[in-house]
């Protein structure tokens, strides 16, 4: 929720075959992914063997990856613009936390004789780099960009039991999807339902998918913006401001705006996104009705509305859809306090939305099988590395996150044309959560179904 639905970093080229994980794993996620992108386009031509003056950069990135020193005589002073040393210094630090040492220099391969990608072998993983270096004399480098981080002998069978290992509970499911229902792949407490964040956001759009299939909307219908939430782009916009059906879904679905998101139910109608998670099969409905507003999911988490929360938690369906209207003016977004619940998980596995891994498979097989726009919108932000989506021939997405709960969903097609369904959620209502590290699970597997090792 206060963490926008992006992807974790732009990411070069793809280094050989490999399946990478993102490096920025740990909990330096957001330091790492402001390694700037390639800022010099690279050539698509191949050259035979790396230039003396690569090769030389090649192998100081190894030193400069081990010890601190040295830096402005490696990078230019255009990357370190972007890239200031001590930045530098605490990244490399964290690629030596989660690999261990560096050790040796692998393959350098060069694309131009300024470009090309430099693999690093540490203790516990292979990390590569796209690197660039200027074409003029001291041939420093302009650019450089962590692709990934391979695993020896990595398996779904490993990726599964790290995902069982993540502290608090989690809950994982792979399916692919043909003409038939959904079949499993690898499971992980994929009945049981959890806290799922923005990801309740695809119940909107799969509502709205379906009334454009109908004839009853188009996705170029204009409607007012509002109610605007507390936070995301749109919420800064002139209320009211005239807004397209896909431009609205757009922005829930890339961004996880949540203006967008609660202008669409309002447009929509609530009763028709919930009939819509009950037309999916959602295995708890009692649990998972109504679907709240961002909104109103967070102004009941405020300590204000103690009183209409333990009501909340208590009733049922029909009494918490009577009681939302009733204290509609309490549940509003200028009612929340962002800084209140920014910081710690609160009343995550009680006022949340939940659905469990099947239940969203089942949902983004639905957006499949309906087609049209909405399979454009949701390949807006892959989720993943852009290095990594391109894997597949098609890669969807919607996850979501606030304190103490993640989770992440993908609908993908492979390069033979098969379709999958990868769907995980994370909660921990007494902690926070490594993102980095949920991000790093999710795109190893992502990456075994896309280019399967023999």
């Amino acid at each position: 929720m206060f963490h926008p639905n992006r992807a974790p970093a732009k990411a070069g080229a793809q280094i050989g075959r490999w399946n990478w994980a993102p490096a920025f794993a740990g909990a330096r996620h957001a330091l790492l992914a402001l390694i700037i992108s390639m800022l010099i386009p690279t050539p698509s031509r191949a050259a035979p063997d790396p230039a003396p003056i690569y090769q030389s950069r090649a192998q100081q990135l190894l030193g400069i990856l081990t010890t601190p020193g040295g830096e402005g005589d490696f990078f230019s002073t255009l990357f370190l613009d972007a890239v200031p040393v001590d930045r530098w210094r605490a990244i490399a630090a964290d690629l030596r936390r989660q690999h261990g040492a560096p050790l040796a220099l692998g393959a350098v391969r060069t694309e131009s004789v300024t470009a090309g990608q430099v693999e690093i072998r540490y203790e516990r993983a292979t990390v590569g780099f796209t690197m660039v270096v200027a074409p003029q004399a001291p041939n420093l480098v302009v650019g450089l960009h962590i692709v990934g981080a391979r695993t020896a002998n990595d398996s779904l069978d490993r990726v599964m039991a790290d995902i069982a290992a993540l502290p608090g509970a989690a809950a994982f499911a792979i399916a692919r999807l043909d003409d038939g229902a959904p079949q499993m792949i690898r499971t992980h407490r994929a009945e049981t339902q959890m806290a799922i964040g923005s990801s309740f956001k695809l119940y909107i759009l799969a509502e709205l998918a379906r009334a454009v299939r109908a004839h009853d909307r188009r996705w170029g219908d204009v409607v007012p913006l509002g109610p605007k939430s507390f936070s995301g782009r749109l919420k800064d916009w002139p209320d009211g401001a005239p807004m397209t059906l896909q431009s609205l879904a757009t922005a829930m679905i890339a961004e996880s705006d949540n203006s967008a998101s609660d202008t669409l139910m309002r447009a929509v109608g609530r009763d028709r996104v919930d009939a819509m998670l009950t037309a999916t099969g959602h295995a708890d409905p009692d649990r998972a009705l109504p679907l709240l507003s961002t909104a109103e999911a967070f102004a009941l988490k405020m300590p204000a509305n103690a009183d209409l929360r333990q009501r909340y938690v208590a009733a049922g369906p029909a009494a918490r859809r009577d009681l939302l209207r009733a204290a509609a003016t309490r549940l509003t977004g200028d009612r929340v306090d962002v800084g209140s619940v920014a910081e710690v998980p609160t009343a995550s596995d009680r006022i949340e939305w939940f659905a469990a891994p099947r239940d969203v498979i089942a949902l983004l097989d639905r957006l499949r099988r309906q087609g049209g726009d909405a399979l454009p919108i949701l390949a807006v932000n892959p989720g993943i590395a852009p290095a990594d989506a391109r894997r597949w021939r098609y890669l969807g997405y919607k996850g979501g996150s606030e304190p103490g709960v993640m989770a992440m969903n993908f609908l993908g097609r492979a390069q033979d044309g098969h379709w999958y369904a990868i769907c995980a959620s994370w909660n921990n209502p007494a902690a926070r959560l490594d993102e980095g590290r949920f991000v790093a699970l999710m795109t190893r597997a992502l990456n075994l179904i896309a280019a399967p090792q023999p």
